[in-house]
Order: C-alpha cells, then sequence, then structure tokens
C-alpha cells in the first residue's frame, strides 16, 4: 500500500493539524510559518535584493534536503523538495511575465505593511503560502501517524497483522463509497418506478410509451412548464430556467432523465444530476451575455482554429473529430460546445450532404488518420438510415481501423439503444479489421440504472467496448465520489476512460474543481481500487492542442500565484521533447474557495488536508 494514501486516511481520521479552522490564515502566519524565510525578507533592501536572497535561501534549504545531515523522514523530504521548487517557481522573473502576477510584489508589499496589499490579499493567497513555507520544512503535517510496520515481522504474524490494517482501511474506503447511493440500488429503483408513473401521469404517456425513445423525444421538456409539476423547483433553479427560456439559450431534460431526479429540490442525492441539466444562474447571465458573440468567446477549445474541413476537427496525429449532428436530447450545461448548439432535437442540427461527402472526402484522403470519433451533438440520435449510410462510408475507408460514437443516450435515453441500433453497430463491427466502440458521459453513480446497464449490455453482447468519460465537477469531486461511479461503472459493463478535470470556459465557473483536487482523488481514493477499475486517466483539456494527462508531472508546472489564492499552471503540449510548440498558461480556482464550497454542503473539509501539497 502506498504510504500516501494510507496517510491521507490518518489525516482524515486523526489529524488535528488539519481542522477547518486551520485553513486560515492571517499575514502575520505565514510570515510567522518559516523565520528565516522572515528575516530574509525584511533584511533585503528592496524587492529585487529580497528576489536574490530568497532565491538563495532556498538553494541552500534544497542543498539540506538532499545532504546526508537531513534526518526528515523520506516522505516529508520528498514534499519539502516539491515544496521548495514551487517557491522557486514563485521567484522567477519569467513567470511572472507569463502570468501577470508576482508572489514577490506581495510578499514585500506586506512586509513592509502596505496598506494597498493588505486590502488585495486574498485569505485563499494567505493559507497557500502559509502551507509552502511549511512544507518546505518538512512541517507539513501530512503525516501525523506511523504505519503499521509489518516488516519487522515474519511469516504469518506479518501477514496477519497486514491483513488487519488492511481490513480497517478498507472499512473506511468503503464506508465512504456507500454513502452515495446509485440507481441500482433496490430503495432508488423503487422510487424512479414511482416518479415514472407520476410523470408518465402528468404527460399522459404508458409504459410501453415510456420505452419508446421517439415517445421520450417528443416529451422533452423544454421550459419551466411542466417541469415545476414533475419536480419541486428552488427559487434560484426556477429563476435560471426562465432567463434561458426568455433569452433562447439551450435547455431540454428528457422525461426519462428527470425520473432519476428525486422529487424534492433538497439536492441531497441528486445534485449531480439537476447540475447536470439545471443551469446555476450565472451560467445563464454569461450565455446572455455572449448571445451575439458566443461562437468566439464561448469556443475554449478553439475548434474553429482546429478544423480542416467542415465538421472535422483534429488535433492528434492519429485520430480526428467528425461532427455529423449538432443537437442532442438535451442539454449539458457545461458542454464544451455550447458555443455551436442552438436548440434541444434542433430541426436543422443534420450536416447537409454536401458538408459530410466532404467531411468523409478528408478523411479518405488523410491514410495517417486510422480512428475516427463521430460525436457532435449527439449522433445516436441521428435517424437509423443516416447513422447507418455515415458508418458505411466511413468503414470503406481502408485506412480507418477504429470508429468511436460519442454518446449520453445511455444516460439519459436508454431506450435508444434498441436491438436495430446495436444491429447497425455491429454490422461495421469486424475486428481485427474495424471495431466499432461507444464512448460515453455516466457522471454520477446515481445516473448508473438497470436501464443504462441493459443498454451497455446490449452492445457488450455483441462485442463492442462502451468507454466512459467524465468531467470531475464540483458536484462529484466530494471524497470517494468519482470512486462510487468507477465501481458502479464497471458493474453494468463500462470501461472507465478518461476523466475531464472541467475546463477552464469563464461562464462554467460553478463547476470548476481545482486541480490539485483531481490528483488527491487520484492518488487518495482511486488508487485504492482494484487495477481493472482505475483504467480512467485526468486530463486537463488544453485550447486547440487537447488532451494533457494530469498524472505526467513532465506535463505541467505550478509556477505563479495570485493575490486571490488562484494558482498558474503551465501546461505543455504533447509535442514536448518531439518538436517546439507553446506552452499554456491556465489560472485555476483557489484551493480555499472550493474547500469552502465543500463545508457549506457539510463536507468535513480537514479531510482535505492534503490538498496543499498536490501541484
Amino acid at each position: 500500500m502506498d504510504e500516501n494514501i494510507e496517510s491521507g486516511f490518518d489525516q482524515m481520521e486523526h489529524s488535528s493539524s488539519n481542522t477547518a479552522s486551520s485553513f486560515r490564515a492571517t499575514k502575520e502566519d505565514i510570515l510567522e510559518a518559516d523565520p528565516e524565510f522572515k528575516r530574509v525578507l525584511f533584511g533585503s533592501q528592496d524587492m529585487e535584493d529580497a528576489r536574490h536572497r530568497l532565491y538563495g535561501l532556498l538553494n541552500k534549504r534544497e542543498f539540506w534536503l538532499h545532504s546526508k545531515d537531513c534526518d526528515l523522514d523520506n516522505l516529508e523530504r520528498n514534499n519539502a523538495l516539491s515544496c521548495v521548487s514551487v517557491l522557486k517557481q514563485f521567484l522567477s522573473p519569467k513567470n511572472e511575465e507569463m502570468t501577470s502576477a508576482s508572489v514577490i510584489e506581495v510578499l514585500y508589499g506586506l512586509a513592509s505593511n502596505s496598506k494597498e496589499w493588505d486590502e488585495q490579499v486574498s485569505a485563499a493567497f494567505l493559507i497557500e503560502m502559509k502551507r509552502l513555507l511549511e512544507g518546505s520544512l518538512g512541517l507539513s503535517g501530512i503525516y501525523t501517524e506511523e504505519s503499521l510496520d509489518f516488516l519487522r515481522h515474519e511469516g504469518r504474524k506479518a501477514a496477519f497483522l497486514r491483513s488487519d490494517f488492511l481490513d480497517d482501511f478498507a472499512d473506511r474506503c468503503w464506508a465512504r463509497i456507500r454513502s452515495y447511493p446509485t440507481g441500482l440500488d433496490a430503495d432508488v429503483r423503487s422510487l424512479r418506478d414511482e416518479n415514472r408513473d407520476r410523470i408518465l401521469d402528468i404527460l399522459g404517456g404508458t409504459i410501453e410509451d415510456w420505452n419508446d425513445y421517439r415517445w421520450q423525444i417528443r416529451n422533452v421538456i423544454l421550459g419551466i412548464d411542466p417541469l415545476q409539476d414533475l419536480i419541486e423547483l428552488t427559487p434560484e433553479e426556477k429563476k435560471a430556467v426562465n432567463i434561458a427560456n426568455e433569452n433562447h439559450i439551450p435547455f431540454g431534460i428528457t422525461p426519462y432523465y428527470i425520473s432519476l431526479m428525486d422529487r424534492e429540490s433538497s439536492r441531497k442525492n441528486d445534485h449531480a444530476i439537476r447540475a447536470q441539466v439545471i443551469p446555476p444562474l450565472d451560467y445563464v447571465m454569461a450565455m446572455v451575455e455572449h448571445r451575439d458573440d458566443r461562437e468566439l468567446a464561448l469556443d475554449f477549445m478553439r475548434e474553429h482554429d482546429t478544423s480542416p474541413a467542415p465538421l472535422v476537427t483534429r488535433r492528434y496525429p492519429m485520430i480526428a473529430i467528425m461532427k455529423p449532428y449538432n443537437t442532442c436530447a438535451q442539454i449539458c450545461v457545461y458542454c464544451q460546445r455550447n458555443w455551436e448548439i442552438d436548440e434541444v432535437l434542433c430541426p436543422t442540427a443534420m450536416a447537409s450532404k454536401r458538408d459530410l461527402d466532404m467531411a468523409v472526402s478528408w478523411f479518405q484522403e488523410h491514410p495517417t488518420v486510422t480512428e475516427v470519433l463521430v460525436t457532435g451533438g449527439d449522433p445516436v440520435l441521428m435517424e437509423d438510415r443516416v447513422l447507418d449510410a455515415i458508418l458505411k462510408s466511413l468503414s470503406e475507408i481502408e485506412h480507418v481501423e477504429r470508429i468511436r460514437l460519442g454518446t449520453r443516450v445511455p444516460v439519459v435515453l436508454p431506450m435508444r439503444i434498441n436491438g436495430a441500433f446495436v444491429d447497425i453497430l455491429a454490422r461495421y463491427h469486424n475486428t481485427p479489421d474495424l471495431e466499432v466502440c461507444l464512448m460515453t458521459h455516466f457522471e454520477h453513480s446515481y445516473e448508473v440504472t438497470p436501464e443504462s446497464m441493459k443498454a451497455i449490455q446490449r452492445i457488450r453482447k455483441k462485442g463492442m467496448g462502451a468507454y466512459n468519460q467524465q468531467v470531475f465537477t464540483f458536484e462529484n469531486s466530494r471524497r470517494f465520489e468519482t470512486a462510487a461511479l468507477r465501481l458502479a461503472l464497471k458493474r453494468i459493463g463500462v470501461e472507465p476512460y478518461y476523466s475531464f478535470n472541467t475546463k477552464g470556459k469563464e461562464e462554467t465557473g460553478y463547476y470548476r474543481v481545482p486541480i490539485a483536487r483531481i490528483l488527491q482523488e487520484r492518488k487518495e481514493e482511486a488508487r485504492v481500487l482494484p487495477g481493472i477499475v482505475r483504467t480512467d486517466e485526468p486530463v486537463f483539456n488544453i485550447p486547440a492542442l487537447g488532451k494533457n494527462p494530469l498524472r505526467a508531472c513532465q506535463h505541467h508546472n505550478y509556477i505563479m500565484l495570485s493575490p486571490l489564492g488562484e494558482r498558474f499552471y503551465e501546461f505543455h503540449p504533447w509535442e514536448k521533447n518531439i518538436h517546439q510548440a507553446d506552452t499554456y498558461i491556465y489560472k485555476d480556482v483557489p484551493i480555499l474557495d472550493y474547500l469552502d464550497r465543500l463545508e457549506a454542503v457539510g463536507e468535513d473539509i480537514s479531510e482535505y488536508g492534503n490538498i496543499w501539497y498536490y501541484f
């Protein structure tokens, strides 16, 4: 067992140094956290003198940490080295130029008792600096309790000690995982049967209608009526939906997906489901602001700049995207393509035959591209004959070895995955020459249902794979919440594939989570699951360049901290060490702001204390 993981749980249960109140710091706290740092800062003639002298101090500290004289525990020593490295990044004039921020300017201003900086500096900056300085001294507080050293024993005695420890450790994991209900649980299934019957009664449908995806599509809920008759809405939810409708902001929910929501508006269990489709007010207002320029303002991934042909997007050497259908059965609030989706089930969503032919011709002319991701919108909503024709055209391209269908239909409209649909896919799935598979998008264990399992199993029984791309948002970022999803997905036959850190789209600020949290989740929660379950890769999407693996530290560096406590990361493109390409500077969500939000929804944020040391 990885000791970092064990220390995370020791901290969750035993640490007194990471109480909620310890997540606050004053100017005096950060200056007193590291007396030697304070002495150098106060003894400097000016800011540039402070920069050079502090860099010398950190070099000296780093040398000591590498020396035989260093008496720190090895894990604490390694964390100290990481903190020193980050602090040295803060002193870089080049990093200041790239980020338009300066930690040394802030620190020197605070040391000089500048009223201007006292007013500008946030609590998030102060606690981050305090934790980094403490960490650089080997005083992180991570390792609060020694792990059982079973290696001091031998044979069966050692095995018993280790097994007992692992039992206790696993019990704590399972307690958290099982606190998140799934749609497979008997009591949840019963509740949703009641929801279904109530919705059918209001909409005037039958069970046969319910299982017909065409009826579901005809009855997609597009506004406050009859949504407020089907579930209770908070005043803010009502206001957001009304403003969206008044300003023609895409909004819609299938009756099936509404049945996954709890009738009452507490958001206790269905928070991730509601947040997926009922927009927060700040999102709606941002969309209203960019109503006339959204194609440019909201195209975070710069698809305009990576589209070499109609309907085609290309960011990588061997795979490209084809987008034949530009709408969905319902709208995900934080969709990366919210700039081009006009409305739910838009009648003009289908691409023209001319554009389809041009897209297919592009793939024919590029033999280096061996994989096609057919996405949109949601291509699974296309008529069977149209889907069949597109798959046939792509399958006839000799160098195409894999076709992926990107869809959220198994989650929001599982009855669409019927026998006729699966037969179309199976017609072209002909390994080893051509693989056809499904890429879907479950967000939370509460979305995993018997209906979605039936849809996935139809795919799997034909020998085709189903893979999940989760977006890691505030609504699924609590301790072990994503672990619960991974386990539920494996139960129904879906392979976890990617965990996307929420994109830096300003209009989706409500959903964004610090990068440090997804790194912590991967290390302290996903890491304890069996290897066959933790198969997804945490990634960050860089505009125009594509995915950046977050576990590969060579692909990003933490280089600066703003006065508001926002971390600046420099992301390196996949071309690194291959050929020259630009890096990308990203300003993250302040960790303290995120923790405050968690505390507001009832989380014990002392359980997240290690987060400061994930870079």
